[in-house]
């Protein structure tokens, strides 16, 4: 079964980090986007960073460029996020999503058929 799995979510305060990975089983990120997405209470979905398998290309929404990064590993099969300096306005459940690399959109929902159950990311103030 082709699954992903998130983990390292949790409380933190404002100003702190924290990394997040997404681990695939049942397949690789070979030749897949792969993205993270997050979901404030009340708010919709929304795309926080893309990375390409192919080249490695990453892209970020602006709310987060500077202070996240994702990377992969080279077995191709864990992907992170890493999250620094984090504000209250980034709590929400993380998710990581990964669909075919010519089919998504950097910081797009469509077109990932694989998602993950989400990983919970709570920053006080």
């Amino acid at each position: 079964e082709e699954q992903l799995v998130e983990s390292g979510g949790g409380l933190v305060q404002a100003g702190r980090s924290l990394r997040l990975s997404c681990t695939a089983s049942g397949f690789t990120f070979d030749e897949y986007g792969i993205g993270w997405f997050r979901q404030a209470p009340g708010k919709e979905r929304e795309g926080v960073s893309f990375l390409s398998s192919s080249d490695g290309a990453t892209f970020y929404a602006d709310s987060v460029k500077d202070r996240f990064t994702m990377s992969m590993n080279d077995l191709k099969n864990t992907v992170y996020l890493q999250m620094n300096r984090l504000k209250p306005e980034d709590t929400g459940v993380y998710y990581c999503g990964a669909g075919p690399e010519m089919a998504v959109t950097p910081l797009d929902s469509y077109a990932m058929d694989h998602w993950g159950k989400g990983t919970l990311v709570t920053v006080s103030s």
